[in-house]
């Protein structure tokens, strides 16, 4: 079964990194968004520095998104109650002899890095920036990047992942771009690692899709491999790898002639309801191909839109549903995956 019980308010592991924005769109202009169900707000100090906070003066709880930044600070847009970036007031205009001291706010521990803010929203004692995935070749030259997307989604964040570790799926959903032959039907192998699950295969002496064939010189005739991956909280990998044909498959070390290119997917709970989706893509060629980065970036984000489409008609049919739901062979990686993130709210617990 789904594990009905994760789609619901409390069904969020929190002591963890997630996305809350790119880097770009935090600046000394307050930003609110909502995480895992707290409201937040999002700004820039003095130094450029990312801060989160509770977004609720302690007063009446007008959001402080609404006022202003000052430094390193920021002032309630009601009676000027000011708070650094630890979430202490610091300035009380109306009572300046006695600043109110039950006039604290939460503060979150926030990291700017590979071109997005990441925020941690459990314990702040055990906040650990190394704990930050890990982008190999991020810095790498040699290496191509897309354009950072982002997208809202009206889901909830497991209908995404699951979604994400269904390599299934392109042959319908995405006939325009991801899909190819083999990517029906053929059969999917299944490894856990300690903090997430792959699903993955290899499809032999195929063409490659559309979105990937003007990137190839051998795209007539190519080994694919397929390889979706979810690591906890929720950030998805899923690679494609193509080699010429004869030159790829499981048994045999990667081609130097190998064209990689990985999709990273960072997932964020907004609510039961609700998700954001952030994502970018890096490639081991064409590193300087500006125009290549664009129509890869459009090309992702058109199938991304149309998951977004499937995907909230997911959400709308399961919460509707007045008859069973069943799960197929294609779904056991999702399970999985399920399965270890209510392990993780356990232990939370």
């Amino acid at each position: 079964m789904m594990q009905a019980d994760l789609i619901g308010a409390d069904g969020y592991v929190r002591n963890c990194w997630y996305v809350a924005a790119r880097s770009e769109d935090v600046t000394n202009t307050p930003t609110a968004a909502t995480l895992l169900e707290d409201e937040i707000v999002l700004f820039r100090g003095a130094k450029g520095e990312p801060i989160a906070l509770e977004d609720a003066c302690p007063h009446r709880k007008l959001p402080l998104s609404r006022g202003t930044v000052e430094g390193s600070t920021i002032v309630c847009g009601y009676h000027g109650l000011t708070f650094d970036c630890t979430g202490s007031c610091v300035h009380a205009p109306t009572q300046e002899d006695a600043r109110p001291r039950r006039a604290l706010i939460r503060s979150y521990p926030v990291v700017d890095r590979y071109g997005f803010l990441w925020i941690w929203m459990g314990d702040a004692q055990s906040a650990n920036p190394d704990d930050i995935i890990d982008i190999p070749n991020f810095d790498n030259p040699g290496w191509g990047k897309t354009p950072k997307g982002a997208l809202s989604m009206a889901c909830n964040y497991l209908y995404i992942t699951d979604n994400l570790l269904d390599p299934s799926h392109v042959a319908w959903v995405h006939l325009t771009s991801f899909a190819g032959a083999g990517t029906d039907n053929r059969p999917l192998d299944i490894e856990e690692t300690k903090d997430g699950v792959i699903v993955y295969r290899w499809i032999p002496s195929e063409p490659a899709p559309r979105y990937y064939a003007q990137m190839l010189p051998f795209a007539d005739s190519c080994d694919r491999k397929q390889h979706y991956e979810c690591r906890l909280p929720a950030t998805a990998i899923n690679m494609s790898i193509y080699t010429p044909a004869g030159q790829g498959g499981a048994d045999k070390p990667l081609s130097d002639e190998a064209f990689v290119n990985i999709s990273y997917n960072f997932i964020t709970p907004v609510d039961a309801e609700t998700s954001l989706y952030f994502w970018f893509q890096h490639r081991n060629m064409h590193a300087d191909n500006a125009e290549m980065s664009q129509r890869m970036f459009e090309g992702a984000t058109m199938a991304f839109h149309e998951d977004k489409e499937v995907l909230e008609y997911v959400q709308t049919g399961m919460a509707k549903r007045k008859t069973p739901y069943l799960n197929l062979g294609l779904d056991a990686g999702a399970m999985r995956f399920r399965k270890m993130v209510q392990r993780a709210l356990e232990a939370e617990a």
